[in-house]
């Protein structure tokens, strides 16, 4: 019974002596007081159960508060990338709009400096060591976040969220079970591989091949995001939108070129103008996201996150020279855990909810965004979920003073296969970074025997193969030595303090080392399960032939000199999966 109801009949009852105290004694007149307060406040607590049982058995497709998630992924997009974090150069007036209306992140911190071990910090909320993918070779499975990691999409899914993953996967491929649909995702809408053309793209809808059309690959992830907005207006979503650009092969519409061609200088490469072209047209194409968003109703109801995997590409393109270009006043690049290989732009909006305007300088770690995003849920983390690494800060992002956040400990490591624990490795703490380079050996790429498959998949349609289970030991060679650096006063990194500063060395360098033997025991528990689930795929499947499969996609400038390739075989030149590595 509703409290209007109970109110009504109360008054039905009262038309005997009028209004209610007339013709009535003072003692009956507060006994019926009494009673109808008493009836009003029990018809009250009635109608709240009622309401509560309605709203419990609602279908969270109904639930107004849960808001939806836009998280978009920039693909080697650095610092200095976009006008509002002081590039002169570039127009990007859809993201800096944002920006405005948002939260700019100037301490933002990609979880790797490189893609596939980025993605899967993002991903799961966890260092990525942890989850098993600590490298981009994905013949290798070292991209490969293990089955028993929760992704996002896991973590949404289960809230009754519908979910989505447009773009570039890099997290597992040549399995069907690694792809983002088998991974809490309901749609991937992308490709699975490293990278891919931007006009002779192959891509997924969820197991059905998407041959290219004629139109750009930027736009085409846009347009369905446009559709899934469209299509996804009375219930939550998650997207995670992951766009390639800019990341190579260098591709980008004419008209843009040629604009950015007449305003770079002479001095500046080609490779330069094209990779601003492309971001340009991500920019442009996120506006058409934005205004659906706008045109559903949804624009208040969204949070909206844009950063990247890790910092930018400076060498050189094959065909298009120097990428050299401004990256605020970082040192390094993608690949390294300076500064300018890990710190990422990063804007974030909810409007109506997050102060507009706002720039945030405390650190943050790409981590934090899966317990940021889930805790807004008011639901348990999903069976099987294990503890994050990240934190939420959306008290942070809401203006609310967070001192606890400035002296968090970031850690960072990345070298080429098995990791070593002092190669290419950083801790940063409040303004303290120590900061250990990596020798040669730990950094180089066997690209003869990685590359066949990556460069294959950026024309060809996704296919399957068995893992190249071998990897070799970590090179267990003398590492240079640390470099210690005040980020507040040095944030170019250009002058070492270790020797100044001899007790920030050793009390960092134990926290590090003590860090990195935790995620090692974690990453070969990850690598272990990996490669037994590959071993279990294949035992009853045929494997493809690998001659005929990577036929025109031979590095044959890596092969031992002398080689013939006309004459070669190229299974007894080349190491891989094919050759000795299939009983491992």
């Amino acid at each position: 019974m509703s409290a209007s109801v109970a109110a009504g009949i109360l008054k039905k009852e009262d038309r005997v002596g009028g209004v209610m105290g007339e013709g009535m004694d003072a003692p009956l007149v507060a006994r019926c007081r009494i009673q109808h307060d008493l009836f009003m406040k029990s018809a009250s607590i009635i109608h709240l159960l009622f309401l509560a049982l309605a709203l419990w058995a609602r279908p969270l497709s109904a639930a107004v508060p849960f808001p939806n998630v836009l998280f978009i992924l920039a693909d080697d997009l650095g610092y200095g990338d976009l006008g509002c974090y002081g590039n002169p150069q570039i127009d990007t007036p859809v993201l800096d709009q944002l920006a405005r209306e948002g939260a700019r992140l100037t301490a933002h911190y990609s979880p790797s400096p490189l893609c596939s071990p980025a993605r899967a910090g993002y991903l799961t909320g966890r260092f990525n060591h942890r989850t098993g993918a600590v490298d981009v070779p994905s013949n290798r499975g070292l991209d490969r976040i293990a089955l028993s990691e929760k992704t996002m999409g896991d973590y949404f899914h289960e809230a009754g969220y519908a979910t989505a993953l447009m773009g570039k996967w890099h997290n597992g491929l040549y399995c069907r079970d690694y792809l983002p649909h088998h991974r809490g995702f309901d749609l991937f809408y992308g490709f699975a591989n490293g990278g891919q053309d931007y006009w002779k793209w192959n891509l997924l809808r969820n197991d059905e091949a998407v041959p290219h059309d004629g139109r750009y690959l930027t736009d085409v992830l846009n347009d369905e995001a446009v559709r899934f907005i469209q299509e996804h207006k009375t219930k939550p979503f998650l997207l995670f939108l992951a766009h390639h650009a800019p990341h190579s092969p260098l591709l980008a519409p004419e008209p843009l070129v040629k604009k950015y061609r007449q305003r770079l200088s002479k001095e500046v490469g080609d490779a330069v103008a094209v990779t601003y072209a492309m971001i340009e047209s991500m920019d442009a194409g996120l506006g058409r996201v934005f205004q659906s968003l706008k045109e559903a109703g949804l624009w208040e109801k969204t949070v909206i996150v844009f950063t990247s995997d890790n910092g930018p590409v400076m060498g050189r393109d094959p065909q298009l020279g120097s990428q050299k270009r401004f990256n605020g006043v970082w040192s390094g690049e993608k690949q390294d855990v300076l500064e300018g290989g890990i710190r990422v732009p990063c804007i974030v909006a909810w409007p109506g909810t997050i102060p507009a305007g706002q720039v945030v300088e405390t650190p943050v770690h790409g981590c934090d965004w899966l317990p940021t995003f889930f805790a807004l849920t008011g639901q348990t983390a999903p069976q099987g979920a294990k503890p994050l690494d990240g934190v939420d800060i959306m008290p942070l992002l809401k203006g609310r003073p967070s001192p606890e956040l400035l002296e968090r400990t970031f850690f960072f490591q990345r070298n080429r296969y098995a990791p070593v624990k002092h190669a290419n490795a950083a801790i940063r703490q409040g303004r303290w970074k120590l900061y250990w380079p990596g020798d040669e050996a730990s950094l180089k790429k066997d690209s003869a025997r990685d590359n066949p498959s990556y460069v294959r998949g950026i024309t060809e349609p996704h296919w399957e193969m068995p893992l190249d289970r071998q990897l070799d030991a970590p090179t267990q060679g003398q590492q240079p030595a640390p470099q210690l650096f005040d980020i507040v006063a040095d944030p170019g990194e250009k002058k070492d303090l270790a020797r100044d500063h001899p007790d920030q060395v050793q009390r960092l360098a134990a926290q590090h080392d003590a860090w990195f033997s935790s995620v090692l025991v974690d990453w070969q528990k990850s690598r272990a399960s990996i490669l037994a689930t590959d071993r279990e795929y294949w035992k009853n499947r045929p494997s493809p032939n690998p001659t005929a499969l990577f036929n025109d996609f031979w590095i044959w400038k890596s092969a031992p000199a002398g080689t013939d390739r006309d004459t070669a075989d190229p299974l007894k030149v080349f190491r891989g999966y094919w050759s000795d590595s299939t009983t491992n």
